[in-house]
């Protein structure tokens, strides 16, 4: 299940304590003000993390730290150009440039002094998604929550230090040189590396980006010089005034895109629009407009950009596979069809294939819904599908009464995604049809606690608790069914008002047939209870 909050409200340390005692997998997305952080677990350890926009991509660092050439960089940088789905790890390491190891001592540790960094964010907000997993990540780590815990706790007390003397990071310093040559005092490596980079310009992003130590080294650095009397704060750099160059426009785009994957799409359209202010017809920042605003519901204008996407560039899929999604929910279907017609000629991609099994499941044409989904399958030949995929396969099994079929495609579904509580909704529902009603009432339960905000999986457990004779059961899942969604459908309603006259609640269960009927006047079972109750009183 996805889990949203504020830092206002639990500190990201207990956050990550908690993920990590219930052994979760899957990324927790971190915003402070406009920037962005993300962690990412397998079974309760951190496996990578990272932060949009922050000077610490793994080639600067290799180059920083001497372990690398700038040469060797630049070398790997041509060979991934011809080779992008190569990771800049494995190419150098492909190269003899660096060994296995090494690298992964300092992915190891540029991952480690991310998290500790994240640590020190206290306003904001965190969502976890669970079983997502990294893009382009070198090498796999493992590293134990507990110790990041220990020493991120010493270094957010620290740093609570540092800030009193360090407020910002647009700060400004000059360096009393020539005081500090007469005290005599030693200087750490740190401490010598940033005095050397002080030149009344450079603000503290500039010292970290240029000594290629971490916020939290430059930081004491400073801390230190500052209270030893060496140090003097001149004042700030402009900052976001700085004139715009494609730095600026790739911050505000990496901004863009972690938003929309945090779903956060009103922060997401704001860097997007800033885009396209800088870059007028950008085709990524138009598609990912999109996105949000198809996400938000203003469907006439993902339309609008999709279409304007497609028309530039016929060969793209992705703007024709969600323009005809925007189309089928605005009604035009037609319209929707023909759009993924022109992205199948284009290229026969899994996706294309996927959406017109959905739009065909939609028309009530099963056959051709099949045959889409088995075009998926010969599309990702060698490629795991992805969840939807079992979703609409298993679905369209059940609506073709192939029971058994639809059982076997939606648990392999859940092995390869056990935490998509859609898949365990519709597994328990092909058990139940199936006679395994005690399994079926297992693997709903199992669905509520992956994501208790489904309603109609508390509606199918309301059911499988009914067809029990188990009442009270039944009316709590009804009861969480219809508060999540208040109008699931009459049949939810009736059931409710069948538990409650069960239980003698006979004002109660008249409220729920009467609310059956109002969804459905043509609900028979909810107008003769009614009258019967009427009767009876």
């Amino acid at each position: 299940m996805a889990i949203r909050g504020s830092l206002r409200e639990a500190s990201l340390p207990d956050v990550v304590q908690l993920l990590a005692m219930g052994k979760k997998t899957g990324c927790l997305s971190v915003t402070n003000r406009r920037q962005f952080g993300s962690i990412y677990f397998e079974d309760g350890r951190i496996t990578y993390a990272a932060i949009v926009n922050r000077r610490d991509r793994l080639g600067d660092i290799l180059v920083k730290t001497g372990a690398i050439s700038q040469a060797d960089l630049d070398q790997a940088i041509t060979h991934q150009s011809a080779h992008p789905e190569m990771r800049l790890g494995e190419i150098l390491l492909a190269l003899g440039k660096i060994g296995r190891e090494q690298l992964r001592h300092y992915i190891r540790h540029q991952v480690e002094e991310a998290v500790y960094y994240l640590f020190t964010w206290t306003h904001g907000t965190f969502t976890f998604e669970p079983d997502a997993r990294p893009e382009n990540q070198d090498l796999e780590v493992s590293l134990s929550v507990e110790s990041l815990l220990l020493e991120g706790a010493r270094r957010v007390d620290e740093w609570a230090l540092v800030e009193k003397k360090i407020p910002s990071f647009d700060s400004i310093f000059s360096i009393d040189r020539e005081h500090l040559e007469r005290s005599g005092v030693e200087l750490t490596p740190e401490q010598q590396a940033v005095v050397s980079l002080i030149d009344g310009r450079r603000d503290v992003n500039a010292l970290v980006d240029a000594s290629g130590l971490s916020e939290f080294e430059v930081g004491k650095a400073l801390y230190a010089l500052a209270t030893a009397g060496f140090l003097h704060r001149i004042g700030r750099s402009k900052g976001p005034d700085t004139p715009v160059g494609t730095a600026r426009l790739d911050e505000h785009r990496n901004l863009g895109v972690a938003f929309y994957r945090s779903g956060m799409y009103d922060e997401a359209v704001r860097e997007f629009l800033r885009v396209l202010e800088l870059s007028p017809g950008d085709q990524n920042a138009e598609f990912f407009l999109g996105l949000c605003a198809l996400r938000q519901g203003r469907l006439d204008e993902a339309v609008r950009r999709f279409r304007a996407v497609s028309q530039r560039d016929a060969a793209l899929v992705a703007p024709r596979v969600n323009l005809a999604y925007a189309l089928e929910r605005l009604g035009r279907r037609y319209e929707a069809r023909e759009a993924l017609d022109v992205a199948a000629r284009s290229k026969p991609d899994g996706h294309v294939r996927l959406a017109q099994a959905v739009l065909a499941l939609a028309d009530g044409d099963l056959v051709a819904a099949e045959a889409h989904l088995q075009e998926c399958v010969a599309a990702w030949e060698g490629r795991s599908r992805p969840a939807a995929w079992y979703h609409y396969a298993g679905l369209v099994a059940l609506l073709r009464e192939e029971v058994d079929k639809a059982i076997a495609i939606l648990r392999e579904g859940i092995e390869l995604y056990p935490h998509r509580a859609v898949l365990y909704n519709n597994l328990a529902v092909a058990l139940e049809r199936a006679g395994e009603g005690g399994e079926a009432l297992a693997i709903a339960e199992r669905g509520s606690l992956e994501d208790p905000t489904i309603p109609q999986l508390h509606k199918n457990l309301g059911d499988l608790h009914y067809a029990a004779g188990r009442f009270d059961d039944a009316l709590e899942a009804y009861l969480r069914a219809v508060r999540y969604e208040p109008e699931l459908g009459s049949d939810v309603y009736l059931r409710l008002g069948n538990t409650r006259f069960e239980r003698g609640e006979a004002e109660e269960a008249a409220r729920c047939w009467q609310r059956a009927l109002s969804l459905d006047p043509g609900n028979v079972a909810a107008r003769r209870n009614l009258q019967l109750a009427r009767q009876h009183t």
